[in-house]
């Protein structure tokens, strides 16, 4: 029997319950939407003139995602760095949120007395560690929650919680507008969608499990567009974390001005590449063209593609879908690959290689 639909050995090779935290993303939502609408923001909060947020590897995930989503709606910059400085712009007139799922998070940290000698207006989103006490103590304001809907206590599978918080945390000092509605709506579409892709679902039938059936023994190409790019971020790292495997992304129309060129060489890269496009009607008409000519280019050097088609009704509901369907196809590809998808041995070795 293959792996995917047989749960009895996923259980077992899922040893922190990773699918469990992903069939919980839109709990996820939920809580975190509840909860950051709680915060207290003060007035000078939303008077700010630009925004910056630094977070570290999945700290930092959910800032591509609204930077992508709001991209034609921000009317101040926000900028995402990953960084121990800060860049030059923040001063008095910018809203500097540090981001770290544990709170200790040393890049971040050592950005605190920075911002505050510059007197930016400083918020935390964080499940406690030294950024929780830092809220907790008064020094600064932020939002901090109880990861009770990820189980495997990774940071990059509490995405629900970042990309929420960080957009409540926005919503709330005017930076963006979204409703209640508009995160119900996410809310429902998920649940329904979560039906096609969870593990009980086989992989005749579960497009999440055939795509990690396709790209098993390659190097997964993400390719998405416009609102989608962090998306696509997003899915690339999940897919080296999770799944172990070497991922890479890239953004239409961006691509087409330079990787179209890099397909020939080396010779073995119709043996290692797939391409994964994520489509969308939403997408401006000629990026839609654009996809269609760069299948063909991968045709006609002999790459495997395959296509998504999202299903979702607005930019927001076919983010979090993607986000959903990707953590499922890195976690199945993580099985595929006999892994446990939790544990990140190379990442602790460097971190205690660099303490």
């Amino acid at each position: 029997m293959n792996i995917l639909d047989n749960f009895a050995e996923i259980k077992k090779l899922d040893s922190s319950n990773m699918l469990v935290s992903i069939d919980l993303l839109s709990k996820q939502i939920e809580q975190a939407w509840v909860e950051v609408k709680q915060v207290d923001i003060p007035a000078d909060y939303k008077k700010v003139k630009k925004v910056v947020v630094n977070g570290m590897g999945g700290s930092g995930l959910g800032t591509h995602i609204i930077q992508s989503i709001y991209f034609k709606k921000l009317k101040i910059p926000l900028g995402n760095i990953h960084s121990y400085d800060l860049p030059g712009m923040v001063d008095k007139d910018t809203l500097y949120i540090l981001s770290s799922y544990s709170g200790n998070t040393e890049e971040v940290l050592n950005t605190y007395e920075q911002a505050k000698r510059k007197g930016a207006k400083i918020l935390a989103i964080t499940t406690g560690g030294r950024l929780g006490e830092f809220i907790k103590q008064g020094k600064i304001l932020g939002f901090i929650f109880k990861p009770k809907y990820n189980l495997c206590n990774q940071p990059r599978m509490g995405i629900g919680y970042a990309v929420t918080g960080l957009l409540g945390l926005l919503e709330k000092c005017a930076i963006i507008k979204v409703s209640d509605q508009e995160i119900k709506a996410v809310i429902q579409f998920l649940d329904k969608l979560k039906s096609q892709f969870e593990a009980k679902n086989l992989t005749l039938d579960n497009l999440a499990k055939q795509t990690a059936d396709h790209v098993q023994n390659y190097s997964p190409v993400i390719v998405a567009a416009e609102f989608l790019s962090g998306n696509a971020h997003v899915l690339a790292n999940q897919l080296n974390e999770n799944s172990k495997n070497f991922s890479h992304y890239f953004i239409i129309s961006e691509l087409n001005h330079h990787l179209l060129e890099g397909l020939g060489y080396p010779k073995n890269n119709p043996k290692s590449l797939f391409f994964c496009f994520f489509e969308s009607q939403l997408y401006h008409p000629r990026n839609s063209e654009r996809l269609k000519i760069t299948k063909d280019v991968l045709r006609k050097n002999k790459i495997n593609y395959l296509s998504y088609k999202l299903q979702g009704k607005t930019e927001l509901t076919q983010s979090f879908e993607m986000l959903l369907f990707g953590s499922y196809v890195s976690f199945y590809l993580a099985m595929l690959n006999n892994v446990d998808p939790a544990p990140i041995p190379w990442v602790d070795y460097f971190k205690t290689q660099l303490a």
